[in-house]
Parts: structure tokens; C-alpha cells; sequence
């Protein structure tokens, strides 16, 4: 983790690039964004998804829940 951000290590520079380019800087931003609508991103794939969710879960948070 950087002191800009909370995101957890091992998601990978590409989708480091497209989260934060898309505004997502904190942990606490995924809360408001599908796992679909983050999947859509260039760069973000199942891994850096799963960390995400991994990271959110150990802080008893979710993805924004699918309409």
C-alpha cells in the first residue's frame, strides 16, 4: 500500500491504473461499485477482483450489491 491509497498489494499495475483513473483510490470506493461495473474496466481481471473482495470481506464489506 501507498500513502495515496489503501488498496492492497498484489493487484497488479494495470488494474492499480484503471481503479484509480476510474476514481477508485480507497478500499472503502469498491462499496460503491459492482463487481461487474469493475470488471468492465481495462486492465481489471479476476485476480485483482478477488484481492478486492478478499480485502473488503476481512473489513466485513461488500461490492455494491447487482441490481
Amino acid at each position: 500500500m501507498n500513502e495515496q491509497t489503501d488498496l492492497p498489494p498484489g493487484i497488479g499495475n494495470p488494474a492499480t491504473r484503471a481503479f484509480t483513473a476510474a476514481g477508485y483510490t480507497r478500499l472503502e470506493h469498491f462499496t460503491r461499485a459492482t463487481e461487474a461495473e469493475l470488471a468492465s474496466l481495462h486492465g481489471v481481471g479476476p485476480k485483482a477482483l478477488r484481492i478486492i473482495r478478499e480485502a473488503l470481506e476481512t473489513r466485513g464489506r461488500t461490492f455494491k450489491p447487482a441490481d
